[in-house]
C-alpha cells in the first residue's frame, strides 16, 4: 500500500482555490452531510466525517480516534515539541499535564480577569471615539485579544502589535506549492516567541504576580510541575490560539449581525443580556476552527465503512454546527435556538479546549462594550467580502459606519 504523506492539505479536499470558498464553505458541507457524510479522500489519504453524531464521536471517543498523529494538517502549527503538546496526548498523560494548566484556567481566577477585560475592550474603543468609520477587525477584534491574552500571561500588553505579527506567521496556512516556506517563517517566529518568553518566565519563578505564567510556575500535581520549557510550550500556544480564536469569533460575530441577520443587532443593544446567548449561536453558526484531525487508533466500522488503524480521519466541525439532523434549521442564524451550546466549536471530551470560559467572556464584553456606544453601524456602499478577507479565509479588516 502506498504510504501517505505526512502533510493533509484541506484545500485539495474540498477543492476551494479562493478565500471567499474558504469563509463560506457551507454549501460543499451541506452537500457532503447529504452524498458522503463519511468520505475517503483517496489522494490525501484521509476519512472524512461531516455529520454532527460522527464529528462528536471522532472528537471525544480517544479509544478510538487518537490525538497522536503523525501526519498534521498544513493548517495546524506545531508548538515546540511536539510529544510535549497538550493537543497531541492522550489521556492518562494527558489528563495530568493538562490538570496542572487547568490550575490557571479556572472559573474563579477568570472571574477577577472581568473587569480588565472591559477596561481594556474600552480602551480599544476610546482610541477610535472621534470616528465616523472603524475598522472592526484592526480597531477591536485583534487588538482586544491579544492585549488581554498579554495581561493574563504577565508580557507587556504594550508589544501585542508584535504577538500579532507572530501569530500571523505561526497560521499562514501552507498549500502544498508554499508550504516549506510557511514552515520556516513558523519555526523562525516559535523561536523569536519562544525568546521572549523564557527570561520573563525565569523572573515568574523567582517573583510571582498574579498572571497565568506565575500561576505556571507555582501549579502542582501529585508532587510535578511544569518545566520551563513546558511552560513557553504553553504559552505560545495560548498566545497564538487564544488571541486568534477570539479574533475570528468577533469578527465574525459582527459580519452575523450586520450580513446573516441584520435585525439582531439592534434587538442585542436593547437587551445586552442576551450578548452571551448571540455569542455561542455565532459559535455555532461560523465556528472559529472549521476542522480537527485524529488518528485511527484501532480498526473500526463505527461509521459503516472499514477504518483502519493508523489511518487518519478530519472531523469538520463547521459542518457538524449546521447538521439539521442535529439543530433544526441549521442554516440559519437563530438567537433563540434552544441548544446552541451543544456546537462543537471548542472540540468535545478530554480535549475540549481550555480557554473556551475565556473566549465567551471576552466576546461578550468587547461586543456589549461596543454595543453601549453605537446604537447601529452598516457596511460602506461598495464594501466587498473577497477585498476583507485574508488568504486564510477570515476576515482582516472590516471597515463600517456607525451611529452613536
Amino acid at each position: 500500500m502506498e504510504v501517505a504523506e505526512k502533510i493533509v492539505y484541506p484545500d485539495e479536499i474540498t477543492g476551494f482555490s479562493a478565500k471567499e470558498q474558504r469563509f463560506e464553505p457551507y454549501s460543499w458541507y451541506r452537500e457532503m452531510r447529504r452524498s458522503h457524510p463519511v468520505y475517503f479522500d483517496p489522494k490525501q489519504k484521509v476519512w472524512n466525517v461531516f455529520l454532527y453524531r460522527d464529528v462528536e464521536r471522532v472528537l471525544s471517543d480517544y479509544q478510538l480516534f487518537s490525538s497522536k498523529n503523525d501526519r498534521r494538517l498544513s493548517s495546524f502549527p506545531v508548538i515546540g515539541e511536539e510529544e510535549k503538546s497538550l493537543t497531541s496526548m492522550d489521556p492518562p498523560l494527558h489528563s495530568k499535564r493538562r490538570g496542572l494548566v487547568a490550575k490557571a484556567f479556572t472559573p474563579k481566577s477568570l472571574k477577577t480577569w472581568e473587569p480588565r477585560i472591559a477596561a481594556v475592550a474600552q480602551y480599544c474603543l476610546d482610541q477610535i471615539r472621534e470616528q465616523d468609520t472603524i475598522d472592526l477587525a484592526y480597531d477591536l477584534a485583534i487588538p482586544l485579544p491579544v492585549t488581554v491574552i498579554a495581561e493574563l500571561l504577565g508580557v507587556p500588553a504594550s508589544d501585542w502589535k508584535q504577538f500579532k505579527l507572530w501569530s500571523d506567521a505561526i497560521i499562514t496556512p501552507g498549500s502544498r506549492d508554499t508550504y516549506e516556506e510557511s514552515v520556516r517563517a513558523r519555526a523562525q517566529a516559535l523561536k523569536e516567541m519562544a525568546d521572549y518568553l523564557r527570561p520573563i518566565i525565569r523572573e515568574k519563578r523567582s517573583r510571582p504576580t498574579d498572571d497565568i505564567i506565575s500561576d505556571l510556575t507555582i501549579a502542582e500535581l501529585e508532587g510535578e510541575r511544569l518545566s520551563d520549557e513546558e511552560i513557553i510550550h504553553f504559552g505560545i500556544g495560548l498566545l497564538f490560539a487564544g488571541n486568534e480564536t477570539t479574533t475570528r469569533l468577533i469578527s465574525n460575530a459582527f459580519y452575523c449581525f450586520l450580513v446573516d441577520q441584520p435585525s439582531v443587532y439592534p434587538l442585542l443593544r436593547s437587551e445586552l443580556s442576551l450578548v452571551p446567548k448571540a455569542v455561542e449561536e455565532v459559535l455555532r453558526y461560523r465556528s472559529p476552527a472549521q476542522f480537527m484531525m485524529r488518528r485511527v487508533a484501532q480498526e473500526t466500522n463505527v461509521f459503516g465503512a472499514e477504518m483502519k488503524e493508523g489511518e487518519s480521519v478530519i472531523a469538520w466541525i463547521g459542518s457538524a454546527n449546521r447538521d439539521e439532523g442535529h439543530f433544526v434549521q441549521a442554516e440559519q442564524f437563530d438567537l433563540n435556538r434552544p441548544n446552541n451550546q451543544q456546537h462543537l466549536s471548542f472540540g468535545k471530551g478530554t480535549h475540549f479546549c481550555l480557554g473556551a470560559p475565556l473566549a465567551r467572556m471576552e466576546a461578550s464584553i468587547g461586543l456589549t462594550e461596543f454595543m453601549k456606544r453605537y446604537s447601529g453601524l452598516t457596511l460602506p456602499e461598495h464594501w466587498s467580502l473577497s477585498e476583507n478577507l485574508g488568504q486564510t479565509g477570515y476576515l482582516f479588516k472590516f471597515p463600517v459606519r456607525v451611529e452613536r
